[in-house]
């Protein structure tokens, strides 16, 4: 407990996610639509070539207190209707500059809570897509689903659109937790809805996502939902840690009055269910996922080849330049970010008025391309390969002109010395030049990223704590 002590007087501190680099904080007002124009047309000629979409949706039948997200409490239909028919306004005019001779790798749908809205309208989303470009052999297919409105119909539905992956948001298999934050329990048993997606589809992929620290949670408690888990056998499963931002969402002030499990608490639920889940057969990925074996995931992670955008963890081969629409989504080109305006209301009147609808951008220098190169590597991979890392950037920049490590190093202003801190508390693993984070030390890999990036200063309230 000392140690344990130590190391979160230590590292509790705000970090970004590092789930896109710069942080979506940096990213700045002002861009027109010429502008906007300019960044698809070159994004033509990015790695990697392929074409992932991200759909989101923002409405949800109730709001958990939990929740980060922009979402927007479903309260009549002809939103969803005038919503809908936008986001396909977003999607033809911005299809209209990508080189039609890319390839589609995946379509993905976030919210909010996707399946809020009837199957019709994602099919109609779907199609359009599909209907514009080529595709990858098996490009994958997802949805986030609140199980608490499924039913055997919504899957059957959701089969025939093509959907080929789908992850339902657990948070906790005990009802009490789900109460305390203000979310219903799934609507039938999930160990059903598993067996009847397997018995229509032997291929899809099923995941299960949980979140840690929240109200009424314990270790004892958290682990019984983790041992629940492994009995229904998802493809993956996601161990998301509650990120406390009051500011952000103030409902969450609400979780404070109910008592949040201590840090000392939070740490032993991640550290437990790491080892358990690795004893069951599911490979640690990143800082948050498992996967079992036989998952496309699992071999990229094994060959160290893992890649991530906005979408999550992927492979090489489904991974793409993010072309996101709906409200407060984000684009993620190779040289550039692009985020949307943040309200239904005015997504929906600069559509109707012929303008896209967006409101940040970010333009990456070739040296913040490079720093997010390496970031990501970490963040994937659990380690540094300076060899493999070089390869990465040559590939990404286009370019034989990094053909040792140590001009890398010098964008990143790195110093070995730098990183003693986290060998010096067995958390990092040298070997010669290269380095490894050590098992459950994966819950500090936010402030390892942070010690490479040159880029980076922490302040409160603009990022949620590492730990």
């Amino acid at each position: 407990m000392k140690n344990l002590k130590k190391l979160l007087s230590k590292y509790s501190e705000p970090v970004p996610r590092y789930t896109s680099y710069p942080p979506a904080t940096h990213f700045r007002e002002g861009i027109s639509n010429e502008e906007y124009i300019k960044y698809i047309e070159e994004s033509n000629f990015g790695t990697p070539q392929n074409i992932s979409t991200y759909i989101h949706i923002p409405f949800c039948s109730k709001m958990c207190h939990y929740c980060g997200c922009n979402m927007l409490l479903l309260k009549k239909k002809d939103n969803v209707c005038n919503y809908v028919e936008a986001v396909i306004s977003e999607i033809d005019m911005v299809s209209e500059h990508i080189d039609r001779n890319r390839k589609l790798s995946q379509i993905h749908f976030g919210g909010g809570t996707p399946n809020a809205i009837e199957t019709s309208y994602l099919r109609k989303i779907v199609e359009n897509i599909r209907s514009k470009f080529s595709e990858i052999e098996n490009p994958e297919i997802a949805i986030e689903c609140n199980p608490a409105y499924i039913s055997f119909e919504y899957l059957d539905d959701l089969l025939d659109i093509g959907f080929n992956r789908i992850s339902f948001g657990i948070q906790d298999f005990d009802e009490e937790v789900l109460k305390n934050s203000n979310r219903e329990p799934p609507l039938i048993p999930i160990e059903e809805l598993f067996d009847y997606l397997r018995n229509k589809n032997s291929d899809i992929s099923i995941n299960l996502d949980f979140i840690y620290g929240l109200p009424g949670q314990t270790v004892e408690s958290f682990m019984k939902s983790m041992k629940k888990a492994v009995e229904i056998k998802p493809d993956r499963l996601v161990t998301f840690s509650y990120a406390h931002v009051p500011w952000v969402n103030t409902k969450q002030k609400y979780l404070e009055k109910l008592g949040l499990p201590d840090p000392f608490e939070k740490i032993e639920m991640f550290e437990t269910s790491f080892e358990f889940l690795e004893s069951k057969g599911y490979l640690p990925i990143g800082m948050d996922h498992y996967v079992a074996q036989g998952d496309e995931l699992y071999e990229a992670a094994i060959n160290s080849d893992l890649h991530r955008n906005f979408q999550g963890y992927c492979t090489r081969r489904t991974t793409g330049q993010v072309y996101a629409f709906g409200m407060s989504s984000i684009s993620q080109y190779d040289k550039s970010y692009i985020q949307n305006v943040k309200t239904t209301d005015e997504y929906i009147k600069m559509l109707s008025n012929g303008n896209f609808p967006i409101k940040k951008f970010y333009s990456l220098s070739d040296e913040e391309r490079i720093i997010r190169e390496v970031i990501n590597y970490l963040m994937c991979n659990k380690a540094i390969n300076w060899e493999i890392i070089t390869e990465n950037v040559n590939r990404v920049l286009n370019s034989e002109n990094f053909t040792n490590t140590e001009q890398i190093k010098s964008i990143l202003k790195y110093k070995k010395e730098n990183l003693d801190v986290f060998v010096n508390d067995n958390l990092i693993k040298f070997n010669e030049d290269n380095f490894e984070v050590l098992g459950t030390s994966v819950l500090y890999i936010r402030n390892i990223a942070a010690a490479i990036d040159p880029n980076f200063e922490s302040k409160e309230g603009k990022y949620s704590k590492s730990v």
